[in-house]
């Protein structure tokens, strides 16, 4: 029998924008044979709740499960309103927690996470860094599974020669910190003049102008390449030797996942859920936040080593088949039965 899903999350993808959880696990899902609704595309933020809530009221005598994607920001309180409605049509609900700073919210706001995440039927968690915060909160309604890619999407490069062709790949994004990858190419010029930076994402908020504003003052080699198609990055990532993941705060990106999938060795900051998804010296250099020099230092790492970089790089491809849809949606078809 077909099970019938509400998927409600922030649908980027029809707008132009990076495709979101709820744009990629929403068709991979009708692809098991799920019939699944989604919500929202709209780009007004009341509009956008006003549609999610629609979506539940009118689906509430046949839905048999609601997913939830959670973020820690403003978007926080869609999940809670969406929640709230399934507790009173007595749906069973399954937050999907997404946001890094999840732990956070989860102190700011005691009495709201609580009543969103201990009535629900599990709370996905898709990092064990999550797993492990809500955990150590309390909460026991928990079950891991991970983001997913198509690993047969990605093909697999050794980087023999290790070269300073960078590659940064998020949207722009004060809590991604991009300006922190001009910062660590600015120091490599210093000693490697052929250093080349490409930044990949679309613009979220004034970052990506004060990315280009320090890349013409201080005239580096930086190519700003905007949105991409995920096949039209692949094929850029082949030109590139080192990825940086530069963010401040973060859970399990997909972009990182997509990097340890295509051979690209990476450089990270520790944040959030990336100690647990990248080891230090093992599949990954990592640095603390914010910090250029060190960040710098670890991209000079590889390129002196380059069998080094070479080994972390297939540790991280190993580690990248753990996300693979095809086991990954084992555990979905699990949980959903």
């Amino acid at each position: 029998m077909t099970k019938h899903l509400l998927y409600i999350g922030n649908e980027l993808q029809d707008r132009g924008g990076t495709p979101t959880s709820v744009d990629i696990l929403a068709p991979l899902l009708r692809e098991e044979g799920y019939e699944v609704k989604t919500a929202s595309a709209n780009p007004g933020k009341l509009q956008r709740l006003k549609e999610m809530l629609l979506l539940v009221y009118r689906n509430r005598r046949t839905a048999d499960y609601v997913l939830i994607d959670t973020y820690s920001t403003t978007n926080f309180w869609y999940a809670a309103a969406v929640g709230y409605l399934c507790r009173r049509f007595k749906l069973k609900y399954i937050p999907i927690l997404r946001g890094g700073n999840l732990p956070q919210r989860l102190k700011r706001s005691p009495r709201e996470t609580t009543k969103l995440f201990s009535n629900a039927y599990q709370n996905v968690a898709p990092s064990q860094f999550l797993m492990a915060s809500f955990e150590a909160a309390g909460f026991r309604n928990l079950i891991y599974i991970p983001n997913s890619i198509q690993l047969s999407d990605y093909p697999y490069k050794e980087r023999k020669n290790i070269k300073l062709y960078l590659l940064w790949v998020r949207s722009f994004a004060k809590v991604y910190n991009p300006l922190l990858a001009l910062h660590v190419l600015e120091i490599l010029l210093m000693k490697y003049p052929d250093a080349e930076l490409c930044m990949v994402g679309p613009e979220k908020d004034a970052s990506m102008a004060a990315c280009k504003r320090m890349a013409e003052e201080k005239k580096l080699p930086v190519r700003f390449m905007g949105r991409l198609q995920k096949k039209h990055w692949i094929e850029l990532a082949a030109q590139f030797d080192i990825f940086l993941n530069t963010t401040n705060v973060d859970n399990t990106p997909v972009s990182v996942i997509e990097a340890m999938a295509l051979g690209l060795p990476i450089v990270s900051t520790d944040v959030g859920g990336i100690p647990f998804l990248l080891s230090e010296q093992k599949n990954a250099l990592l640095v603390p936040p914010r910090d250029a020099v060190k960040m710098a230092r670890a991209v000079e790492e590889l390129l002196s080593e380059p069998a080094k970089a070479q080994r972390l790089a297939a540790a991280a491809r190993k580690k990248a088949e753990d996300f693979d849809w095809k086991r990954v949606k084992l555990q979905w078809h699990q949980l959903l039965s």
